[in-house]
Parts: C-alpha cells; structure tokens; sequence
C-alpha cells in the first residue's frame, strides 16, 4: 500500500539575491513497512523537500509553484491548514536533527511528550503522563518512571534523540520522516538509534523516510535510496544495487568517500569542488563541473531520470558507462 506519494514538487524561496530553486521536479514514494533513504550533500533539497511534506515550510519566502503531495491518495497541498494539522504529528511525524534545540529546555520531558496525548485525544494529565512513561520505556530509556520529570539537559545526545523517537511515535502515526537522526552522535550511538529507529517500524509497520548524507548509516536499514543533487533526484535504485553499481557519478563519488578498512594508509577520495550556489545553478547537469567523466553535452543539456532497469533511475547522460565501470 502506497502511504506517501510525492510527484513533480517544485519549491522556492525569494531571496535578496534572486529566486532560489531548492527543489525542481521531485518525484519519490513510500509504501507501508518500506524505508526510503533521501541522500545528498548539505543544500540538495533533501530537508525542504521533507519540510513541503510536512507542511512546515516558511512561507513566505517559501513557495510551492507547483506539484502533488499525495498522503493516502489525498493531496495535502490542496487541503486547508485545519486538515493538515490534523495529520501532523498523528499520521506522519517527523525526527529533526538536534534534538537539543528541539526539545523546550523549560518543560520536563514527560510534560512534552504527555502534551501530544492531551492535545490530540483529550487525555487528562495523570493518564497522559503514565503514556508518556510507556513511551519512555518503550524507546529503552533506563528508569523511565524516575526520569520522566527530567529535563532535556539532563540526558545525554543519544538519549534525547530516543525522546525524539518517542514523540514521533506518540500517536502511532502511519509515516516518519527522520532528518539526520544520527547527527552528533558517535558511532556506537549511531548504531543504536537505527537499529531502535528500525524494530519500532517493524512493529508498527510504518513507512519511513530517512534523510541523511551518511550513506553508511543507511546500508543495513534501507529498503531504496533516492540521491538528490542541486534540489533533484539523480538517481534512484534498491539499496543493494545502488551500492554495488551505482548509475551516477554523484553516487559513484559518495561510496568512494566512504572510509574502507581494505584501504588502510590509502588517501580517503573526495568529491572535487563544491554543491553549486541554488541561486546560480550552472546549465545542463547541475554537476558537471565537478564531474570527472563531463563531456559538451553535460554543459547543455539537462538529462532526464530516465528508467535503466527495474526499479533504477539516473539522472546521467552516460549512465551505463558509470555501472560498466563500477563493476569492472
């Protein structure tokens, strides 16, 4: 079953330095249990794109001059701000990245997540705070009774991403969408949260989306990886194929910057240059001038997200020269 369905989303922003296309022509979709992963530098489009879907956007200087948000079948672009708000929180719900500035460091952790149970079911305080316990607990924080009159300053960053979870997971909601869960984490934490983040899906069989740039972080829990670049999709495959040949230089450059162990004293690779300036976008493909394979019809032409086996997408005029030699 199909929960969430994004198609052509195209988002700006005005600016004093001109109009900032940060998303152009998105398309992508989840079904119930599934896991997409949306990766791609800082400033691809990969958080405003959640933002649209959320409804969470600035606006202005934010703006939807067009596409289709589909939640269900039902577009929420076309919905009224009562509706959305309704879904919000109880059908989809969002992780951010800092849990820290996303928790009020004035309220207890327990009144926070008891909140969502009195706002949105009309539970009193008692009964709302003994759910929030239950949430506690059930996201393995230690002592769940004793601390849930803490504040968020008084856990650790592992720790209050967990209560993140748990307000995510407060109404059981149908969606998630986690924005950079990991950020700031060590490596043992990391693992931690995802390996959390990804039995409670199981249980609920909810559809999540994971945005990160850490495609490291993902290899274990994704089910498809959709790659963004310049505020589009450059490719999109099942997770097993996209790591053994990916379709576009961009992918090709981002699994070779990760850190081998069979590599040891070997210069780690690095993508040359930098994410292009959203406000300046350079002609045909967007990451051509960073491209080790660029030829004169990259500089020109625009290639589409054209089809390249079942399930595969890339947006790359020389696609099948990049998986030949991948798996050469």
């Amino acid at each position: 079953m199909t929960l969430l369905e994004v198609r052509d989303l195209h988002v700006d922003f005005k600016t004093r330095d001109g109009l900032v296309k940060a998303v152009n022509g998105v398309n992508y979709s989840v079904e119930a249990g599934e896991t997409l992963a949306v990766l791609g530098e800082s400033g691809s489009g990969k958080s405003v794109t959640a933002q649209a879907i959320m409804g969470i956007l600035d606006m202005p200087p934010g703006r939807i001059p067009q596409g289709e948000i589909l939640f269900h079948g039902n577009d929420m672009l076309a919905m009224s701000k009562e509706e959305r708000r309704k879904i919000r929180g109880a059908k989809i719900a969002m992780i951010f990245q800092d849990a820290l500035s996303s928790l009020n460091p004035v309220l207890t952790v327990g009144y926070q997540l008891a909140e969502m149970f009195r706002v949105h079911q009309g539970l009193r305080r008692k009964e709302a705070k003994a759910k929030a316990v239950e949430l506690m607990e059930r996201v393995k924080i230690p002592a769940a009774k004793a601390r849930v009159n803490d504040y968020p300053h008084q856990f650790s960053g592992g720790m209050r991403q967990r209560i993140m979870i748990a307000m995510a997971l407060a109404l059981e909601p149908d969606l998630i969408i986690a924005d950079e869960p990991t950020t700031a984490l060590d490596v043992t934490v990391q693992a931690q949260v995802m390996e959390l983040l990804a039995d409670l899906q199981r249980e609920y069989n909810m559809g999540l989306i994971l945005i990160t740039h850490d495609l490291g972080v993902v290899a274990d829990v994704a089910d498809k990886i959709a790659v963004m670049y310049a505020g589009r999709i450059v490719e999109t495959a099942p997770v097993k194929e996209l790591y053994r040949t990916p379709a576009h230089p961009y992918t090709k450059g981002l699994l070779d910057s990760i850190p081998r162990l069979d590599r040891k004293g070997q210069e780690l690779y690095a993508i040359k240059g930098l994410p292009p300036n959203m406000a300046t976008v350079p002609g045909g493909c967007a990451f051509h001038p960073r491209c080790p394979a660029a030829r004169d019809v990259c500089r020109t032409e625009l290639p589409p997200l054209a089809e390249v086996g079942d399930g595969r997408g890339s947006a790359c005029h020389f696609w099948k020269e990049t998986i030949d030699d991948r798996a050469a």
